[in-house]
């Protein structure tokens, strides 16, 4: 959220602005950098509800704030088909693996169990699937013979940064198109 805020403000990602950002944790680190940028934020609770109930009422704020494109990042839940098909191909994810490798938690884990020689980050179309929706863009991170779960993760982490901004600037490009 961060690297897409900073990019938009230093006109990276050229007229462009963030809505809203919302998040289902009160302290969310996000939030916290949010309210740092005057950002608009929104606390959306799960208070123990199923799934669609409560993606139905973030879709429901989306609307009223006239959103064109929902930026996963840091969000740590599988959205309810509802939420998918009500921002059909306008949900873009950051996930820290070379998709289709490694979906899914503890990615960076999974690459040092499988012994991948290479790792990376992948934004990619939300659906209904387990982080397999098209791939938008994708960057590689060479995987150290020393590397552990942290250091693998930091050095995925800076690309991502580098990554998403690319991608939604490529996206919203080609909104501006059509």
């Amino acid at each position: 959220m961060v690297a897409l805020a900073d990019a938009i403000q230093n006109g990276t990602i050229p007229n462009t602005e963030i809505a809203l950002v919302i998040s289902d944790q009160p302290d969310a680190k996000g939030l916290h950098a949010a309210r740092e940028r005057s950002l608009k934020t929104l606390v959306i609770e799960r208070r123990g509800r199923k799934r669609e109930e409560h993606d139905r009422e973030i879709v429901s704020v989306l609307r009223e704030e006239r959103v064109d494109l929902v930026c996963l990042a840091g969000y740590m839940r599988v959205l309810s088909p509802f939420f998918v098909n009500s921002f059909a191909e306008r949900i873009l994810n950051i996930h820290p693996s070379l998709l289709p490798l490694f979906p899914g938690l503890d990615a960076q884990r999974q690459a040092l169990d499988h012994g991948a020689k290479v790792s990376g980050c992948t934004v990619h179309f939300v659906d209904n699937t387990l982080d397999g929706g098209p791939i938008i863009a994708q960057r590689t991170v060479p995987v150290l013979d020393d590397d552990t779960v942290e250091t693998l993760s930091t050095r995925i982490l800076e690309q991502e940064h580098i990554l998403y901004p690319e991608a939604v600037r490529s996206i919203v490009d080609q909104l501006e198109e059509k």
